[in-house]
């Protein structure tokens, strides 16, 4: 049984240049600033960056662990806050928010460290799930 204030575990990775790449041909999405490192340096970012959809696919994949069955995902939200690059360390993770007799929501959440400062690439994200 859920329970208000519930913690998810969180869940981590490094991004990397295979993940992007497939998650661009996968999608389809062949913006370079996905693909091309020179390219997105020369428009001002540090190098490539992560599809925000796969950010939050990673947000999404630390709920599903939590509740067990895909298919009790009703619904996930997010705001993107900000660009993840390739090597970076994103962790998601949340809270339950909110139990009716029917759902669970959750406050759900992607942060990343960078030059010692905790950033948020997605925060206020929801995720409502079907309970049994």
């Amino acid at each position: 049984m859920l329970e208000v204030g519930q913690e998810l575990p969180e869940l981590g990775r490094v991004v990397t240049a295979a993940d992007v790449k497939a998650y661009a041909d996968a999608g389809g999405d062949r913006n370079p600033l996905h693909q091309d490192d020179a390219f997105a340096r020369s428009v001002g970012f540090p190098g490539i960056i992560a599809h925000g959809m796969f950010t939050m696919g990673h947000m999404a994949a630390a709920v599903t662990a939590f509740v067990g069955d895909p298919a009790s995902v009703l619904r996930i939200s997010a705001q993107f806050r900000a660009p993840v690059y390739v090597g970076e360390r994103i962790v998601a993770g949340g809270r339950v928010v909110a139990v009716d007799a029917t759902t669970a929501t959750l406050e759900t959440w992607v942060r990343l460290e960078r030059d010692g400062e905790t950033l948020w690439a997605i925060k206020k994200g929801q995720a409502v799930l079907r309970l049994p």
